[in-house]
């Protein structure tokens, strides 16, 4: 479970290379004026094609889109996937 710790930056006097120990095994949010404004996720345990994923408006408009059919019960088994797919291909 991921660690979270939380710097206010209106108050914080280090530079932010003095916490980067910090940001190695934990997310570190950044709030200003009691808001979180930006946070600071380790890479060690990211996988970097799912999180460059996660930061496309494409795909993620594609995701909504698939949960908001879901739902509403518009939905296709696996077996009813691969049944259209074998059509499709033989067609």
């Amino acid at each position: 479970m991921a660690r979270i710790k939380t710097i206010e930056l209106s108050t914080a006097s280090g530079a932010l290379a003095d916490y980067t120990e910090d940001f190695r095994d934990k997310t570190v949010v950044l709030t200003l004026n009691g808001r979180a404004v930006a946070a600071v996720v380790s890479l060690q345990e990211l996988d970097l094609d799912s999180f460059s994923l996660s930061e496309n408006p494409e795909f993620v408009k594609i995701i909504k889109k698939a949960r908001e059919e879901f739902a509403i019960g518009k939905q296709v088994s696996l077996a009813e996937r691969y049944e259209c797919r074998s059509i499709a291909e033989a067609g």
